[in-house]
């Protein structure tokens, strides 16, 4: 029988005698038997490994090493959200759980060369799966927190970390308290389950075969957190696209990231977007490159809801009738005016709009072409920088050209001057899935050699 802990000390005991571990086996049940001196409050720490193995998260793979090695790789991009990082062969990724660590959690320790193990499909599901059934067989309420080894950024060497939690507080926030000196703590947060997790791998090591330790003595609550409450929100990560630090090779992993998010969003959620962000995102498109140090672009905000829908139905109303002029039939016709429809819906749209202001005139009608032609692609150019600077801010746009077919119109409307061309309208908001990167073209489709 293991005594309780005495007040204010906190024991840190190893679960020793479990098996090895293979999908389906009865985890629940080896605890039990290993640990029934379990007792209320005590926090059950489990490294995930264990939870991957019981529930069928082992992947087949080559024993050759280098073929071994390719399809851990090939994992590491399935499970990846997002790359945050490369350097070398280390990639940095935001994994399927919304979690920051190397690799997307795949990992190839402790399990047979055959083998390699992804992260719980549902780790907090997993703890409260766990915490449930050792309730029903022990009769006893402890906490369960399912820990993943991960590195830490500023730090060297890595730490356990809870990826899942059930049963207790996984934050303890000080805001709003005062310290012995009478300062008041406005920011301090400590997270009580990672602390829990990193302390436990000080009796489970990576080597010693002991997967689960206990720890007995915290003080705490049940507060329905869970360990997806750690993770920091998008909006709130001053490093979401990495930083010049994460280079590969010489190049900025985060920042070719930010171009490739770039890319056009059909679905969007009903919030409002802050309008400081898409004004950040215009400050940005306004450094493109333009003729003469003018300033060829600007991007008209239809913030008033009644001048957007009157817009858009005189546009789709314009654009049925020229295509009634092609010859196309009234189902065709509808699908593609439908397309547009996405502008009543969006939260927040804009509309580019290349201006000749600064432009030179030339008699000779072949240089003139040739600075319209120059003040149309600096214009795309800002364009292009809008959609980028949208992304990087987090928020899902989609440009649709359909303001080039009725610039007459567009300019009735918007009462904008004659000479002012509409290049189409961008639809901004967040989007219902996060933003995920495309992969980069291939550089010999565009490149032409001479």
């Amino acid at each position: 029988m293991i005594d309780h802990a005495a007040p204010g000390e906190i024991r840190i005991l190893p679960v020793r005698g479990l098996p090895e571990f293979r999908p389906g086996d009865d985890l629940i049940g080896a605890l039990v038997a290993a640990a029934p001196w379990l007792v209320d409050g005590d926090v059950v720490v489990v490294t995930s490994k264990v939870v991957s193995k019981v529930e069928g998260r082992l992947i087949t793979v080559p024993v050759d090493p280098p073929a071994r090695d390719a399809a851990r790789r090939e994992l590491v991009a399935t499970e990846a959200r997002r790359v945050i990082a490369r350097r070398g062969r280390t990639l940095i990724t935001e994994n399927s759980l919304g979690v920051v660590q190397a690799a997307s959690g795949v990992d190839s320790s402790n399990v047979a060369p055959g083998e390699v193990a992804l992260l719980p499909v549902d780790p907090d599901a997993s703890a409260a799966r766990l915490r449930r059934g050792l309730a029903a067989q022990l009769g006893v309420d402890v906490a369960v927190v399912i820990t993943d080894t991960m590195g830490r950024a500023w730090r060297v060497g890595q730490t356990d970390t809870a990826i899942g939690s059930a049963g207790l507080r996984v934050l303890h926030r000080y805001l709003g308290t005062v310290d012995r000196h009478g300062n008041e703590l406005t920011v301090t947060e400590v997270a009580v389950a990672d602390e829990v997790a990193a302390a436990a791998d000080l009796v489970k090591g990576k080597l010693a075969g002991v997967p689960v330790a206990v720890l007995r003595g915290l003080a705490g609550d049940d507060d329905a957190s869970t360990a997806a409450d750690l993770i920091r929100p998008l909006t709130d990560d001053l490093f979401r696209l990495g930083t010049d630090e994460a280079l590969d090779r010489g190049r900025a992993a985060g920042r070719a990231e930010a171009v490739l998010l770039r890319r056009s969003v059909r679905s969007y959620r009903g919030d409002r977007v802050d309008p400081a962000e898409l004004r950040r995102a215009v400050g940005i498109a306004l450094r493109a490159p333009a003729p003469h140090h003018t300033r060829p672009v600007r991007f008209v905000w239809l913030v008033d809801r009644q001048v957007r829908r009157r817009l858009l139905e005189a546009m789709r109303q314009a654009w049925r009738d020229d295509l009634r002029c092609d010859g196309l039939t009234e189902d065709r016709i509808e699908r593609r005016v439908r397309r547009g429809d996405l502008l009543f819906d969006a939260p927040e749209v804009l509309v580019p709009v290349a201006v000749p202001d600064g432009a030179h005139a030339y008699p000779d009608a072949r240089r003139q072409a040739a600075e319209e032609a120059m003040f149309t692609v600096a214009a795309g150019a800002a364009v292009q920088g809008l959609l980028v600077a949208l992304a990087a801010e987090g928020l899902g746009s989609c440009w649709i050209g359909s303001t080039l077919f009725c610039p007459d119109l567009v300019r009735t409307e918007l009462a904008l001057p004659p000479e002012w061309r509409p290049l189409g309208a961008v639809a901004v908001g967040h989007p219902t899935q996060p933003l995920q990167p495309r992969p980069p073209g291939d550089p010999d489709d565009g490149l032409v050699l001479r």
